[in-house]
């Protein structure tokens, strides 16, 4: 509660911070499919990377590698059953250290760098690959006109490397935009892009299957040493000592171990399900297993067949020098059937590649953001990063620089895929072997119950021995190990960008430790924290029927101060409460209040508390970490039992729009709930009113004066005299619902599109007064004598 006076111990204002997320709780089939919109990007790429890199047996490495992946996924599960809110970060830090810590979310940060150009770059490798294909099969049916001929020299075509470029660029920088708005990730979008994929793997191989019996294959050289062909560049340092053939032969194992190497970036995106593990329905462990047994079927699947089947189908005149950048479309190209077939077989292969490619851009920007704000709040990097935008309110300084440093390399990479995936498989397999040392060292450490331990372990003389977690960290620490030796560019890319960021880490860190120890004796003099897990009344020691007003900029308050001009406080109590949204992992269990109430939430609440005070009113402050700005108002509503909900016009939706997307939040509240009021105040004091949940429609005066001549006629038939208006609407929606419900109802679609075009958007009450408290609505009579409106 706010109050006045000198700020002494017992005076100083009280703020409730909530440490627990108000989240909307997934299934875990939306979970897996956020997991596989960032995982199945690989599998467009990573064949083609590694077959350049080891020759033709490269299919079996990207299949091991996803065998592989289902036990590094495991350790993943194990991190989440000890920490709600994982990822490599916390796990590290709590096993090694904050400067462990830092080192391993350095190399995170590559991963998350390298995620977004090399999505980008292939995705415009796909679009033009089947640009020049469609020229091509254009020109042989002499459809090309002469004069394009004359331009080109030729068939038309597009320069591939330089296009993809460009492609790349205009997504990354769509995505930037987007991400500065502050665009919300939907599970919905990501389970859609998913059924659309999995259409799309279902006709490959089912298609491949029937190309196989009817045309036969080629086979796959087995993973021997002999079968493998290193280029110079896939040596790295160890091609100024050995030749090719001989490494292979000296050393068979290295030479094995080196090919995976080469195959594991088709492992990435495991650091998204630490991230989603939090959204997770009950049972969240059981749930969590679900999901990493299906993303595991699915990546399996989808990338290590497709790897296969390349290689089959795909002769090898054409299958590395042609389609070494888009296989699938390759793939595509070669199954058995009419040309015509294929080819728009392989439109729809990079309709959806795109969607899968871009979508993992804007899954880097997210991710980089999260972690980024994450360490932020750990005081590792200065809070000037994470600043709210003036605008829209996102953390877009950082969003700049991770978006700047992806350009930079998308403009260095030239549009090389090989090269952009050999330094991506960098920040994968140092996190996967940062994130799999601490829980090794997490095994000693810590003695607590777990939710789930990685298989085999066995108990010699009262010692756990955990065989499987150490066999794990051993595979992916001696391929770190030799990927330093053999990915010269990613090797030397890799620990440069990881250094800078290490040193960036420990400057701000050690910049920051005397700013928050002088901020936080200032914030001891002005505000007293009251942490708390859960958000409610008793917390924060209200009654009901208060009034909740959400802020976010401490520059536009004037919702404030007309909520409080309009209030009286004796009587109904006004809640001023801020979210602190992250768009990626940001908002989390496990922070303390100090983390959550950061500068930004102290300048923001002492200009709110100033606004009070000038009007001679009480307040009280709350703080919610949350992963969508309107779940948590809408939870936070709930669980306060507000009447009313008094915002503030948003610079980037209409007040319809805010009402819709606080009305589909309140939609998300299990039962039981109640309903409120939202009031848009807008900046020259008019006041949009929406009501939140079920309520009474507005009827026109055509359709009171329709029913009551409904009413007047029926109740002339005999047996129907007692019959009241509502009992005819009742019949009626009874009706509407049944003919709706049939499978046939695109007539009433279709009259409700030409209503809802000729009427406009429902009015809203426009309104100056006192906001409502909670009062029982008046009885009406129980015989119908007139028309009005019916009582439902």
């Amino acid at each position: 509660m706010s109050s006045f006076g000198p700020t002494s111990p017992s005076n100083r204002v009280r703020i409730v911070v909530a440490t627990s997320v108000m989240l909307t709780f997934i299934s875990y089939w939306r979970a897996a499919a956020i997991v596989l919109n960032d995982l199945a990007s690989s599998a467009f790429y990573a064949c083609g990377i590694s077959e350049q890199a080891v020759g033709k047996s490269a299919p079996w490495f990207i299949v091991a590698v996803m065998l592989f992946s289902f036990a590094v996924r495991a350790v993943y599960v194990e991190s989440c059953s000890m920490f709600v809110r994982g990822g490599v970060y916390k796990v590290v830090k709590e096993a090694l250290g904050g400067t462990l810590a830092k080192l391993s979310v350095s190399a995170l940060m590559f991963d998350y760098i390298l995620t977004g150009p090399i999505s980008g770059v292939s995705a415009g490798q796909y679009i033009v690959g089947l640009v020049n294909e469609s020229f091509i099969t254009a020109d042989v049916h002499g459809w090309i006109p002469r004069a394009v001929h004359n331009i080109f020299h030729g068939t038309p075509h597009l320069n591939v490397n330089l296009t993809s470029v460009t492609i790349a660029l205009a997504v990354t920088i769509y995505y930037w935009w987007e991400n500065t708005k502050g665009i919300q990730e939907s599970s919905e979008k990501a389970l859609r892009v998913m059924q659309i994929t999995t259409v799309m793997v279902v006709i490959l191989l089912a298609w491949s299957a029937l190309t196989l019996l009817k045309a036969g294959y080629n086979p796959v050289p087995l993973p021997t040493p002999q079968n493998l062909h290193f280029s110079k560049e896939s040596l790295g340092f160890l091609s100024h000592s050995f030749p090719e053939q001989s490494l292979a032969r000296m050393f068979g194992l290295l030479g094995i171990l080196i090919a995976f190497g080469h195959s594991v970036l088709a492992m990435s995106g495991e650091e998204s399900l630490a991230q989603v593990n939090r959204e997770l329905a009950h049972p969240k462990l059981k749930n969590l297993k679900k999901a990493a047994i299906v993303i595991a079927i699915y990546s399996f699947v989808f990338t290590g067949l497709s790897a296969l089947l390349s290689v089959m189908l795909i002769p090898d005149a054409v299958r590395v020098p042609v389609y070494k950048d888009n296989l699938i479309s390759g793939l595509a190209m070669y199954m058995w059937g009419p040309l015509i077939l294929r080819l728009i077989f392989r439109a729809f292969v990079v309709m959806v590649g795109f969607l899968i490619l871009s979508g993992a851009v804007n899954t880097a920007i997210i991710g980089s953001n999260g972690v980024l704000n994450r360490v932020s709040e750990d005081g590792v990097l200065a809070d000037w990063f994470r600043f709210p935008h003036r605008k829209y309110g996102t953390s877009s300084r950082i969003i700049n620089m991770v978006v700047l440093l992806q350009i930079l390399t998308i403009l260095a990479s030239r549009g090389d895929v090989y090269v952009l995936g050999e330094a991506y498989a960098f920040g994968v397999i140092w996190s996967f072997t940062f994130n799999s040392l601490s829980m090794l060292v997490l095994r000693f450490k810590y003695k607590g119950e777990r939710g789930w331990k990685v298989p085999p372990n066995i108990t010699i003389a009262g010692t756990e021995i955990p065989i499987g977690l150490f066999s794990v960290m051993l595979v992916l620490l001696a391929t770190a190990l030799v990927n330093l030796a053999t990915k010269s560019v990613a090797t030397l890319a890799g620990i440069s960008f990881s250094a800078v960021f290490f040193v960036i880490f420990t400057v701000s860190e050690h910049a920051n430790r005397k700013k928050h120890a002088l901020a936080k004796e200032h914030m001891k003099d002005q505000f007293q924290l009251l942490q708390s897990d859960t958000v409610d009344r008793g917390s924060l020691g209200i009654r009901p029927g208060n009034v909740l007003v959400p802020v976010r900029d401490y520059n536009t308050l004037n919702h404030l101060r007309w909520v409080l001009e309009h209030t009286d406080t004796r009587e109904q109590d006004v809640v001023v409460m801020t979210a602190r949204e992250s768009q990626f992992g940001t908002a989390a269990y496990g922070l303390s209040s100090e983390q959550v109430f950061s500068d930004y939430e102290q300048t923001l609440f002492t200009r709110a508390v100033s606004v009070a005070e000038s009007v001679g009113k009480r307040i009280s402050l709350l703080v919610v970490p949350a992963r969508d700005a309107w779940s948590a108002i809408a939870q936070t509503a709930h669980n306060l039992e507000s009447s009313a909900v008094a915002a503030g016009l948003s610079s980037k939706m209409t007040t319809a729009e805010q009402a819709f997307a606080l009305g589909s939040a309140w939609e998300a509240i299990p039962e039981p709930k109640k309903q409120f009021v939202l009031q848009i105040v807008k900046p020259e004091g008019i006041v949009d009113t929406f009501r939140i949940g079920p309520h009474t429609p507005t009827m026109k005066n055509e359709d009171v004066a329709l029913l009551h001549r409904l009413w007047l006629n029926i109740t002339r038939e005999p047996g129907l005299e007692n019959v009241h208006h509502h009992d005819i609407l009742t019949e009626a929606l009874t009706r509407f619902a049944r003919d709706y419900g049939a499978h046939d109802h695109a007539d009433i679609v279709k009259e409700l599109g030409r209503h809802g075009t000729e009427s406009g958007p429902l009015p809203v009450r426009r309104i100056a007064d006192q906001i409502p408290t909670v009062q029982p609505e008046p009885t009406r009579p129980d015989r119908d004598d007139g028309p009005h409106s019916p009582k439902e």
